[in-house]
């Protein structure tokens, strides 16, 4: 999840009259008077030392960050920090004195702001310490066997946002079943960010007043014949800005599981300022595997790192069951075809218990055409990829339905083999993909990348297969016989997809 938490490479800069700045640098420490939710700035520290100016500036998404490359240009401090993103934002702020107090005004990705801040005590200072917490030694957590099959499901991220509540939760159980979804495969319902309330004096984590019994809702989705996923992030604040597991990684492992939960999708977010390095992260998702195989609930363990540090390769190893390999997909052709096409995690790494995820569905959404949503389901049941929709259940079109609900393509995705398919030819207009099957047929995917219609020719053998005694088409339901040579015609943007004998 990336909609709202993006990086920062920012450029501050401190400007004081002249004979202040090069006389003697604004030591000490400021605390800021206010902030907004986000970045939620408390703090600033400047310390001369030895001639050397260092500082840090603390917030409370992303703790202590280092004023980088810190210097005076006449009458000004320039500095960077950086929060451990990789995708910058540059953004020019600004600090300058004020009477007795420094401002500081710009812009922080979506957040402007002006703010005051004022010489702080000792006490004030120390009052805003970012606590830290010791991470656990590496170790290998044994991972239960909870998803032989790419899981299938609901999330409410990608058409509601935080704007869920139980309400609607409960209608889309409802409209799972009704739909016959639910007999489709999509069994999990899960509630992504936006559910969090505040901690009560024990520290255990409430949800907020839209989700008034979490433990009820989850006894509900159980008696609707499905299972209940929730979110959470190891950074003090998640991507919409609520509060992580930041400090109460076992608390909030026994809270889920005793509230019922059988799904956790959890979330890189504000946590990768300080856990920004192949180990710190491995240690952040082992410390929340171990904390669910502790609870003794079989919860399905989903990884939120946008595939960093080749995270496909150590994934079950942290007791993970699927891992995202990118950031989040948005519902238009270019970023979901980026995504499918060209940044669907190593084949390798796929198959029973632990899944390549290029993030959720965006089928029903409205913001591509009935082929290129046909090219969306038939790329991740190709790629074996998780199947989690990411539209309204309770009001689909007919077109919706027969996608999601094409037995067909899913029984590709589900094929237990868990083989992740590839490309066998790739150019400009076209991409050819195929993927072996556990009864022995191979998949094909002819795919049009281009904005008009094309005809795909050819002899199987070109593409690895010998012949073909038996062709069914799977978004038209036909069978026919092609012994050496195929021919299809594809809409812009559209595909064809196979299962060849």
């Amino acid at each position: 999840m990336r909609k709202r938490f993006l990086g920062l490479s920012v450029a501050f800069t401190l400007l004081l009259p002249v004979s202040q700045a090069l006389a003697k640098p604004p030591e000490g420490g400021w605390v800021f008077d206010s902030s907004p939710d986000y970045p939620d700035f408390t703090r600033v520290i400047i310390k001369e030392t030895g001639g050397k100016l260092t500082g840090v500036i603390t917030s409370r998404w992303y703790g202590d960050l280092p004023m980088q490359d810190l210097r005076a240009e006449g009458d000004t401090l320039v500095f960077k920090i950086n929060n451990g993103n990789p995708r910058v934002t540059p953004t020019d702020i600004a600090i300058k004195a004020e009477g007795m107090l420094i401002r500081m005004t710009g812009k922080l990705w979506y957040q402007s702001f002006n703010l005051t801040a004022h010489k702080g005590s000792k006490r004030e200072l120390k009052a805003l310490d970012f606590p830290t917490y010791p991470l656990p030694p590496h170790r290998i957590v044994p991972q239960k066997a909870l998803a032989p099959t790419p899981p299938m499901g609901w999330n409410s991220w990608n058409r509601f946002n935080t704007d869920i509540d139980d309400k609607t939760v409960r209608e889309i159980a409802d409209a799972l079943v009704s739909s016959g979804l639910k007999d489709a495969g999509y069994v999990y319902v899960n509630i992504d960010d936006g559910w969090q309330g505040k901690r009560d004096t024990n520290g255990v984590l409430q949800p907020n007043a839209k989700f008034p019994d979490m433990k009820a809702l989850a006894d509900y989705v159980h008696s609707r014949g499905l299972k209940i996923g929730i979110y959470s992030s190891q950074g003090p604040k998640t991507c919409g800005g609520y509060e992580g597991s930041y400090g109460h990684v076992e608390q909030d492992a026994r809270t889920f599981a005793d509230w019922g939960i059988d799904y956790l999708k959890y979330d890189l977010c504000s946590g990768e300022a300080f856990y920004h390095t192949r180990e710190t992260v491995y240690a952040t998702y082992q410390q929340m595997g171990e904390a669910l195989a502790a609870t003794g609930r079989d919860i399905v363990f989903s990884l939120c790192q946008y595939g960093r540090f080749d995270v496909g390769s150590w994934g079950r190893d942290v007791g993970g069951h699927l891992w995202r390999t990118t950031g989040d997909i948005e519902d238009n052709y270019a970023r979901m075809a980026w995504i499918g096409f060209d940044a669907n995690g190593k084949p390798n790494h796929t198959g029973p218990n632990g899944w390549n995820d290029p993030d959720m569905l965006e089928v029903g959404n409205g913001g591509m055409t009935t082929d290129e949503y046909k090219t969306h389901m038939s790329l991740w049941a190709l790629m074996a990829a998780p199947l989690l929709l990411g539209n309204d259940v309770r009001s689909m079109t007919p077109e919706t339905v027969a996608i999601l609900s094409n037995r067909d393509v899913i029984a590709i995705d589900q094929d237990i083999a868990g083989v992740q398919g590839l490309p066998v030819k790739k150019d400009a207009t076209h991409e050819i993909w195929t993927k072996k099957l556990s009864d022995g047929a191979t998949a094909v995917g002819l795919f049009n990348r281009s904005d008009r219609p094309i005809t795909l020719s050819g002899e199987w053998a070109q593409i690895g297969l010998g012949g073909a005694s038996e062709v069914r088409d799977l978004w038209t339901h036909t069978n026919t016989r092609s012994d050496k040579a195929y021919s299809y015609t594809l809409p812009a943007h559209g595909v064809v997809m196979l299962k060849v004998r």
